[in-house]
Order: C-alpha cells, then structure tokens, then sequence
C-alpha cells in the first residue's frame, strides 16, 4: 500500500526477511527518538557507499549512541564506514521494522560529503565505495546488502532525486 498525504510519503510493504516495514517522508512519525540511521550519500556525482564485512554492499548507517542525536549518529558513521566527512545533512524519513523479536525504527538521510579521508580503521567495514550509478537490479546482487534490498532503497532514492538532484537519476 502506498499513499500521498500532501508531500508525505507512506508505504507499508514487507522487507528482504517477510518483516513487516512502514515508511514515511513525515517527521518522525515512529519515533522523536530513533536507535538506527541510515545515510544515502553522495560524493560530486557519485554515489558512496561501504562494504560491509559479512552483509556486503551498502549506504552507510548503524545505531545511535547514548547521548547522541540521531543526527550525530548518522555523521559519525559515515565517517567510521567510508572517511567520509558530511557537509551537509538532509531528512528524508523514517520506517519502522515489525521484525519477529524486536521493532527496529531507523532514520533515512541524504548526505552531501564534503571530503573523503583515507583511514587505517573503516569499523566493521572495508572502507569507501564510489560507484557513478546503481545497479537496477540490485535486489537480484549478491554482493550487495539485504538493506539495498527493500522499497527503502527506492522511495529513499526517489524523495533524494525529487528534493535535491536536478539531473537526471543516475539510477538504472
């Protein structure tokens, strides 16, 4: 099911792993106080990403930390992920995960970096990926995350385009 409410974007569908998943461009309509980010970044007219040591290719992202605003959260881990230095950060939503043992509720951002440092410590990943454009069929990759793998990816990907790329989508 998808809906419009004015320029709010809601979606409910089911995830990679048949969870129940509620998304929406609304302002925090989960949760004032999300535990997990999720950060679509761009580097010039790339795309950066990570690769994560067992779940593959992936927009970077993870939990917040106490005493952190999600905000913060989703800074700090683009730059433990990727080097990347955040320049400028957008909201672009929140979904919520009906998983079986828990409800997981996660940010969606758009970060514009403004520099890419080398490290000698990605966290848990292999450092920066920068790709032109991305796959169209990613669902079907192996190599890529189960995270890429839901309608997040592409209604994220759709308000990115729609609110702040004047070209046209470097998606295919």
């Amino acid at each position: 099911m998808i809906q419009r409410k004015g320029m709010v974007l809601i979606k409910i569908f089911t995830d990679y792993y048949n969870n129940k998943v509620n998304f929406s461009t609304e302002d925090h309509p989960f949760s004032k106080e999300p535990k997990h980010v999720w950060v679509i970044c761009r580097l010039g007219s790339d795309w950066l990403l990570t690769r994560h040591s067992s779940r593959g290719i992936e927009f970077p992202g993870g939990k917040v930390e106490v005493g952190e605003t999600a905000e913060e959260a989703a800074i700090r881990e683009v730059y433990e992920e990727t080097g990347g230095k955040v320049k400028d950060l957008f909201y672009i939503g929140q979904y919520k995960v009906e998983g079986k043992t828990e409800v997981v509720i996660k940010n969606v951002y758009y970060a514009l970096i403004g520099d890419l440092i080398e490290k000698s410590d990605y966290h848990e990943t292999e450092g920066p990926l920068l790709l032109n454009s991305l796959p169209a069929n990613i669902r079907s990759k192996n190599n890529y995350s189960f995270i890429m793998k839901d309608d997040v990816l592409e209604l994220s990907l759709t308000e990115v385009m729609k609110r702040y790329l004047s070209f046209p989508s470097k998606t295919r």
